[in-house]
């Protein structure tokens, strides 16, 4: 057993920019995150993140009003019971007394998750994805990039690709769903000349078209020869309509990121409606349900290419025969944090992260970037 005995919370926010990155209809902030950094009695430490897309205040109130004598005592080497003991807070009654919204919980479980399995990695000398199963020890990594941005021209869209390409990257994946098709596939037409015909190309559309732009959309796509199509119809009814356009298509469709929790990742398994599922450990089930979904993606003959943060994810892909492929946020100013938070972050070359030995999640923490982009709230 190795109790928690502390605990330090701190929000992590990148700074404001002037001309924020959009999706097709949202702006993505350049770091929001929650992050949790547990100790137990015999001194082991881990930390864990929590990812947040809206405003990163109702994750901070549980801190500041009692969450944390929930996690004092308990066992950090028993994930599985800590995490459904804080899952259960999203429908209980002292939690809406205290006004903890669900989704804050969700997203916090999730980051005491990641915490306590770094501690797990750590206690048993092994880095976690061997002790998930270790199945290889390098993943393949793209770079997410092409977003719109206010006055953004085709020069400045070149030279967003271009910046990617001199990075190493052989995998790329670009917004689409805020223009018109046409204008959308003139942009695809730009990105493709940069970054060449023998590159990868994935296309998100964040949910943007409704299922006759979709039925259009995935005919003019053909041409690019995408690797994937991501989360390319409305939300209301996304599972049985991806579910419909894969019917419609060659192209393989993806999706998970949006869900808020792996029951609804299950569902997009069952109604047959992608071939990638893109769950985020950071935002929903940690690496206790990431486990579970990675399974059930074997199983299903469904490929994982988890959403966002893809330090912490690649120990989940190189652990199962599932994964398939990280996601890297490499421009500075879109994610300052990938890019300071971590002091032995694995290099990225060649489209390929190698991981290391270094036990539980083998990152050691930045304390000048915490320092930089922290505030402390416990």
């Amino acid at each position: 057993m190795a109790r928690i005995a502390s605990l330090q919370v701190y929000a992590l926010r990148g700074p404001k920019i002037a001309r924020p990155h959009w999706t097709a209809f949202f702006p993505v902030p350049p770091g929001n995150e929650i992050l949790v950094r547990l100790r137990t009695q015999q001194g082991l430490e881990g930390f864990g993140l929590a990812s947040s897309y809206s405003a990163i205040e109702p994750l901070v109130k549980p801190w500041q009003s009692g969450l944390s004598e929930l996690i004092l005592g308990e066992d950090a080497l028993a994930p599985e019971r800590l995490y459904q003991k804080m899952f259960r807070l999203t429908a209980n009654k002292v939690a809406s007394e205290k006004g903890w919204s669900r989704e804050a919980m969700i997203r916090l479980s999730a980051a005491v998750d990641l915490a306590c399995w770094d501690i797990v990695g750590k206690a048993a000398n092994l880095p976690l994805y061997k002790l998930f199963g270790g199945f290889r020890d390098e993943v393949p990594c793209y770079a997410t990039c092409g977003y719109y941005r206010e006055g953004k021209d085709e020069q400045e869209l070149r030279d967003d690709l271009q910046m990617m390409v001199d990075q190493g990257h052989t995998g790329f994946k670009v917004k689409i769903g805020g223009l018109s098709l046409k204008d959308d596939m003139e942009r695809l037409r730009v990105i493709r000349e940069v970054i060449g015909e023998r590159k990868d190309l994935m296309v998100d559309v964040n949910r943007a078209w409704d299922f006759k732009t979709a039925c259009e959309g995935v005919k003019l796509l053909e041409a690019f020869n995408p690797r994937w199509l991501e989360e390319p119809v409305a939300w209301e009814d996304d599972r049985r309509l991806l579910k419909l356009l894969a019917q419609r298509t060659s192209i393989p469709l993806s999706g998970g990121e949006s869900e808020n929790t792996s029951f609804g990742c299950r569902s997009l398994l069952e109604e047959k409606a992608i071939s990638i599922l893109q769950f985020d450990a950071t935002m929903y089930g940690g690496f206790t349900e990431g486990r579970k979904l990675a399974a059930l993606c074997e199983l299903n003959h469904v490929q994982v290419a988890p959403h966002h943060d893809c330090f912490i994810h690649a120990q989940l892909v190189a652990s199962s025969p599932a994964g398939l492929i990280v996601e890297a946020f490499t421009d500075p100013e879109r994610d300052p944090l990938q890019a300071e938070l971590y002091e032995d972050a694995p290099e990225i070359k060649d489209g390929i992260i190698k991981l290391s030995d270094a036990p539980g999640l083998g990152l050691t923490l930045n304390e000048n970037a915490i320092e930089k982009y922290g505030t402390r709230i416990l």
